[in-house]
Order: C-alpha cells, then sequence, then structure tokens
C-alpha cells in the first residue's frame, strides 16, 4: 500500500528516516513549519528555515524517492513576540506562492493565549483570502477547549471547513474537530499522543470520512513509521482495506487536492548516493 505522511517535521530526521520510510511504502509528505526547540530573534531566521524546507529538504527527500511539499507559517509557540510575529506574518507572501508550498500551517494554539489567537486570525484570513488548505495545532494541554475555541474562530471568520485540516486530536477532541465540517487529523507517537490501539478505536467509532493520521516525528520520542504501524494494526483489529486507505492516503489526497500544487510523484525512484554523496 503506498503510503502519504501528510504531516512531518523531516528538518529533525535523518537520512536512514528517509530510506525505511520509502522501504515501507511512504510515497509523499508534507512538512509542516515548527518550532526549532529555541524561540527565534529575528525575521530572517524564520524566513531562512521556509527556504530550507521548501529548497533543499524537497531535493533531500527525493533523492531518496519520496516527494516532499511543504505548509509555511508562523507556529503559535512563537506568536508572544507580537511585533516579532507581525513581521514574519508579513514576509509569509513569497513562500506561500513557492511551488512547494501546499497549505498554511501549522497555525493555531499552544498555551491559547491572546496574542496566539491573534497570530492564528490574522494568518486564517491570508489562507481565506488564497483559498489554500490549512493545518491547525490543537492544543498539547487543555486540548478540548482549544479545539472549542478554534471551532468558534473558523465560524466566526466564515472560512471554508473543507480546505482545513485540525490535526492532533485525540478522543475527547475528534468530534468537536468533525463537528466544523474540517478534516480531522490524529497524530500517532511511541509514548504521547495516539497509540494505533487507539485510532482503531476512534475510527470503529467515528469512521474514516475527513480523518486524517500523521506521524508527525519532530525532535523527541517519535516514529517516521508511525503510519506503517497504524497499517498493520488495523489490519488485524479488522478494518477493511478501503478504511485504512482512506486514512494513510485517499483522505489526504482530498485534503491537500484543494491545492493546484498538489501534484505527487508517487513512483520516483531513489537515486543512486554515489551521484550525490561528497
Amino acid at each position: 500500500m503506498k503510503i502519504i505522511e501528510p504531516h512531518i517535521h523531516m528538518y529533525s530526521r535523518t537520512t536512514d528516516d528517509y530510506q525505511a520510510m520509502y522501504k515501507a511504502g511512504i510515497r509523499a509528505c508534507v512538512e509542516p513549519s515548527f518550532w526549532l526547540g529555541a524561540n527565534r530573534r529575528y525575521a530572517g531566521t524564520f524566513f531562512d528555515y521556509y527556504n530550507l524546507i521548501l529548497e533543499f529538504e524537497t531535493v533531500r527527500a527525493r533523492r531518496f524517492g519520496i516527494d516532499h511539499f511543504c505548509a509555511i507559517s508562523l507556529n503559535p509557540k512563537e506568536a508572544e513576540d507580537t511585533v516579532l510575529a507581525d513581521e514574519v506574518i508579513a514576509g509569509l507572501a513569497g513562500y506561500l506562492d513557492h511551488p512547494r508550498c501546499v497549505a498554511i500551517g501549522e497555525i493555531g494554539f499552544n498555551n491559547i493565549t491572546p496574542n496566539e489567537e491573534r497570530a492564528f486570525v490574522k494568518q486564517l484570513l491570508i489562507a481565506k483570502e488564497r483559498k489554500i488548505p490549512v493545518i491547525i495545532h490543537l492544543p498539547h494541554v487543555n486540548k478540548l477547549a482549544g479545539a472549542i475555541r478554534i471551532a468558534e474562530i473558523l465560524k466566526t471568520e466564515g472560512v471554508d471547513p473543507t480546505r482545513i485540516i485540525m490535526d492532533h486530536n485525540i478522543e475527547e477532541t475528534i468530534e468537536v474537530s468533525l463537528n466544523t465540517g474540517c478534516y480531522a487529523g490524529m497524530t500517532v507517537y511511541p509514548i504521547s499522543k495516539l497509540t494505533p490501539e487507539r485510532v482503531s478505536g476512534m475510527i470503529r467509532q467515528y469512521g474514516s470520512n475527513r480523518i486524517i493520521v500523521n506521524g508527525s516525528a519532530d525532535w523527541g520520542i517519535s516514529d517516521p513509521l508511525s503510519l506503517v504501524k497504524v497499517v498493520k494494526f488495523m489490519r488485524k483489529d479488522g478494518h477493511s482495506n478501503s478504511t485504512i486507505k482512506d486514512l494513510v492516503f485517499n483522505n489526504a489526497m482530498a485534503f491537500y487536492g484543494h491545492s493546484p500544487k498538489w501534484k505527487p510523484e508517487l513512483n520516483l525512484e531513489p537515486v543512486d548516493p554515489h551521484q550525490f554523496q561528497r
């Protein structure tokens, strides 16, 4: 089964991860902008990072047979410095225009503060004007309160829910996310977030319509092969191949298909490393 990894931070991963992903059937991925582990002090460091994931990371991934796309934004974790946040948001346009950018994201909440909401709404309205997909980050704590507030904002701003995914859902938020009409993301980690078992139970209860599973795979204990483990467990747990394919391929294709730039090449072949390794 070919798999799309719809939310993964390959900036923090190694070439070994790309090789393992390809071997396991992952053929395309989307890398949303994220926090790099320390707050950035200058707008230029954001812009250099965007350029890196849009340019270098795309080339690195294709060398290993995976077609790589990006989502660009100011992450909510860096929204408290409003002067810097405004400067970064004002400079997003050129990066959103890039042929490898298929969405704006991750935007949303970290601690559910007024400054986070301010940056969230600014970027949400940019996405609305451009009619591009949006990846929304539900907070790590007070997740239900964050999901409810996000749902209220989406309704107030009148955005098209079919172009939005509310990501990092758990059992207590999934119904809120689905009731907005948005796509709902489930993130699988070895320790925190969801397990394949919990994903299986939630799909049995809510079905697979508008639900997308991802591995995220950032700096912490995470797994770029999370989706492979979800596929294996759900097969063993009695789910149909069509349901599983919806979660790890079809729904991601439909969601990112709202961007005209989403045309993944799913038959790339890894390049012999002797051709590029120096």
